[in-house]
């Protein structure tokens, strides 16, 4: 009777340590998914401003359609990319893409700034300024989503990682996720903006 008492506590012991696990997994994917809902709030933003900012640079960049032009692709792009990875933020393939994708983004409007910066009148436009403004702002506050969402992703994927979590992990199909890095250091930089 003695063994079967000690046998039963194991097994009651086992498993809430089980529960526990599991709980916690469950917990910390739902906070990088809530920190990827985040960057897509910021993204759509910065994807909204963007044709409005074109708009109002066509009249004055009547020479430069070719940049206006990769601006609105690369903006398209990233706009399917991030519909895609917010199906399902923890497929890491769907998240560099995304990475890649934005990356894209801020080489065009990199290069439409350098462009701008050639035309005074579009400088000194009122419309384009504060539509530079609150896409500098947007940017700002991308960054600081992404690196709630990186924070989560490396503490969700360090607890499933670890020994015996990988173990319940597994069993469960928590699957490993991906940080939203850009590929270049020039990406890094928040696109300047110089009116």
């Amino acid at each position: 009777m003695g063994t079967t008492v000690i046998g039963l506590i194991v097994i009651a012991i086992a498993a809430i340590y089980l529960v526990v696990i599991y709980n916690r997994l469950v917990s910390l994917r739902n906070q990088f998914k809530n920190g990827f809902a985040q960057i897509d709030v910021q993204l759509q933003r910065r994807h909204d401003l963007i044709p409005n900012l074109v708009e109002a640079a066509k009249a004055y960049l009547t020479h430069e359609k070719s940049t206006l032009t990769q601006v609105m692709e690369a903006r398209n792009s990233a706009v399917s990319a991030q519909k895609d990875a917010a199906k399902d933020p923890g497929d890491g393939t769907k998240i560099q893409r995304l990475g890649g994708a934005e990356n894209l983004l801020t080489k065009a409007l990199a290069n439409f700034y350098a462009v701008a910066e050639n035309y005074p009148d579009l400088k000194a436009n009122e419309t384009i300024q504060q539509l530079m403004e609150e896409l500098s702002s947007t940017e700002n506050r991308v960054s600081f989503a992404r690196q709630a969402y990186n924070d989560g992703v490396m503490s969700y994927n360090i607890f499933r990682e670890q020994f015996p979590n990988n173990l319940i992990a597994g069993l469960f199909a928590f699957k490993e996720t991906s940080q939203l890095e850009l590929e270049s250091p020039e990406a890094r930089q928040v696109p300047k903006v110089a009116f």
